[in-house]
């Protein structure tokens, strides 16, 4: 993904099955649709109704399945999960589904977010006793789960969940029993689907046109639903608060062929687009795009300014992830690689540039330089989001102010950093609007945290960098 070297990475991806005979293989393909949220690592649980079989690796799913190590994950119920590494780093052991066994039972986890009290929880459980296998915040619910007292799992389950605060879809299941659940908030997407009898749960719903699935339903804020021999059975865990879904997943972390409560992830980029132009509008002669996430968008402004759109940026997709280095020099180097300008169509022209968001704003400083060295007379820089300004706890790697240029540059300094001929973000209101939703406070259906520092949940101490401050609400 582009988002490696732009600094704004993915959470990850949660797919699940039940009651299907192929259920890992099903999971395998499910995990080729949201490769897009993360490339670190991936794994598949299975239950044959008697025991759990797990197979996990690093890198894509390509790479973390090997020829024939898929046939050996027998059974009709199945967990997958595609990681890009935010909290606890990355690893094997951070792989997930992670899996746990004792004499009564098995249990595997997967995760889709961020837990801002997993520090504290952690420690609280580390001084009772348990003694954790990997360094992700995920395995905090497998032991609170192991360490209630209640009877029946789902009263085990939802016990666990109402101590946890931040941003989940989390996805457990034992030998006899699946479960999903998603925060009060609902800040990360989740939701059901139905292939023949079976049930098929998805972080996006683009996964359900992979595998042939008919989408039914998203899974509720503060609900928990368990799938088992008699079905499908839903409940609340905790109240549901306003939904809070992370604007992110519109603006840049979905793929375009997935609808979030209801609203289809590329239209409502198209729509961005639009909104952007009428915000932003500039004399031009052709609009391009930052491939891929930022197409739509580009799309949009161009149809709503009367400018036409060009494929300005082609984006090289056979360039292995093993070129994206840290250093700056091989950085530099990362986006040339991934990013090649279109000389016949920039050369001697004004461009817009539309870009989904700005983070630290080193890359889009190299490609406005690529482009001009490509001839283009002026390049004037268009973002379909607001600036963020405030550190992501939720499961998006922006963790400190400091990283982030909108929140320690003005526009006007920024431009210049960039060396661009102009630049212009959406506004909040026109970014709610673009998406389909009215700014309305806390009801207006979306996480705004990056952009305005208005938390959903309560941030708390050890999650924060010594010189970032928060507001809890």
């Amino acid at each position: 993904m582009f988002g490696e070297i732009k600094g704004l990475n993915e959470e990850c991806g949660v797919f699940a099955v039940w009651g299907h005979k192929d259920a890992a293989q099903i999971t395998y393909y499910g995990l080729h649709s949201l490769q897009h949220r993360g490339q670190e690592g991936a794994g598949i649980v299975v239950s044959d109704g008697e025991q759990l079989s797990i197979h996990k690796g690093l890198g894509l799913v390509t790479e973390a399945f090997k020829e024939g190590e898929l046939d050996e994950l027998h059974g009709n119920a199945s967990i997958g999960h595609v990681r890009y590494a935010t909290a606890g780093g990355g690893g094997i052991d951070n792989c997930q589904p992670l899996l746990f066994r004792s004499q009564m039972d098995s249990l595997a986890v997967a995760h889709n977010g961020n837990l801002v009290n997993a520090h504290g929880v952690k420690h609280q459980l580390e001084s009772q006793g348990s003694i954790f296998q990997s360094t992700s915040d995920t395995e905090v619910l497998a032991h609170l789960i192991k360490r209630s007292v209640y009877p029946r799992l789902e009263d085990k389950v939802t016990n666990a969940l109402s101590m946890l605060k931040g941003a989940y879809a989390f996805a457990v299941m034992t030998e006899e029993k699946l479960m999903v659940a998603q925060d009060p908030n609902g800040l990360r997407p989740l939701s059901i689907g139905r292939l023949g009898d079976a049930y098929v749960v998805a972080s996006e719903t683009c996964a359900f046109d992979v595998v042939g699935a008919v989408y039914e339903r998203e899974v509720q804020p503060g609900e928990i639903i368990t799938f088992d021999e008699n079905g499908m059975h839903s409940q609340l865990f905790a109240n549901a608060a306003p939904r809070r879904l992370c604007s992110m997943e519109y603006v840049y972390f979905s793929r375009p062929d997935s609808n979030l409560d209801q609203i289809n992830v590329h239209t409502a980029r198209k729509n961005l687009g639009k909104q952007l132009a009428e915000e932003a509008p500039i004399e031009a002669d052709v609009v391009t795009g930052v491939p891929d996430s930022s197409i739509s968008a580009a799309i949009g402004y161009a149809e709503q300014a009367g400018i036409p759109y060009e494929l300005g940026m082609i984006k090289n997709r056979y360039v292995g992830r093993t070129f994206i280095q840290p250093s700056q020099e091989l950085r530099e180097q990362g986006v040339k690689m991934k990013l090649s300008p279109v000389r016949g169509v920039v050369e001697g022209k004004r461009v817009v540039m539309v870009d989904d968001s700005i983070v630290r704003g080193t890359t889009s400083r190299r490609i406005v330089r690529m482009l001009k060295e490509a001839g283009a007379l002026e390049v004037h820089v268009r973002i379909s989001s607001p600036p963020i300004t405030h550190p992501c706890f939720y499961g998006i790697d922006t963790s400190t102010k400091s990283e982030l240029i909108a929140a320690n540059h003005s526009i006007e300094e920024m431009r210049e950093k960039m060396g661009a001929d102009s630049l212009a973000f959406l506004s909040i209101d026109g970014m709610l609007s673009g998406i389909g939703r009215k700014y309305q406070d806390a009801n207006c259906g979306q996480c705004l945290a990056c952009f305005t520092g208005n938390y959903p949940t309560e941030i708390y101490e050890d999650t924060l960098h010594p010189h970032d401050k928060v507001t809890n609400h």
